[in-house]
């Protein structure tokens, strides 16, 4: 019954929280960077950046609009549920993981998360030039997260002991989250 209850207001608010959340991390983002190394540093930032492209992204429920009307032919391939899970459940809580773990254990563990970011934004460029138009995300994918997720895997390459395997494993992870993402909408649509 409470669930029933929480997921439509959540649906109606998380983009507003998102976009709250992400001034939050960034003002208190100076004390982080006084007291972590810079790979650690470059994790904290990912979730307000994350968080600022889902402003972008999902303000007026724009993406999953563009994405069933765009590049579904008007198919229903991605629901509101969908965006949920995916953007509070699965991002928020990569992006969180890999925090920990940067701190905790060691930055190369957590390569999920920029190699993620870097997978969303050349996502964001390959539709663009497909369809050759504007989408929602592109810009925040462009000017925030190419240089972000970059960023943070050239640093945590060059200031800790990071092996190929932490390289091949955080790209794989990234890969499968959006194969699965893409998958889900496929079989919605044959299941249609």
């Amino acid at each position: 019954m409470a669930l029933r209850l929480i997921v439509p207001w959540l649906w109606r608010n998380w983009v507003s929280g998102a976009a709250f959340m992400a001034a939050s991390l960034l003002i208190v983002a100076p004390p982080v960077l006084q007291t972590a190394n810079y790979p650690v540093v470059l994790l904290y930032l990912l979730s307000p950046a994350y968080m600022l492209h889902q402003v972008e992204e999902h303000a007026g429920d724009r993406f999953r609009t563009f994405i069933n009307a765009i590049a579904f032919g008007g198919r229903l391939a991605m629901t509101p549920n969908d965006v949920l899970v995916i953007n509070v459940g699965l991002v928020w809580a990569v992006n969180a993981a890999a925090l920990y773990v940067g701190i905790f254990a060691e930055p190369g563990y957590a390569l999920v998360a920029p190699y993620a970011m870097l997978v969303n934004a050349i996502g964001h460029l390959i539709m663009a030039g497909r369809f050759r138009r504007y989408n929602p995300g592109v810009v925040t994918g462009v000017v925030i997260f190419l240089p972000l997720s970059l960023a943070m895997l050239v640093s945590v390459s060059i200031s800790n002991s990071v092996t190929i395997a932490q390289h091949v494993l955080g790209l794989a992870g990234a890969l499968a989250i959006h194969i699965l993402i893409a998958a889900n909408a496929v079989r919605r649509i044959r299941v249609l």
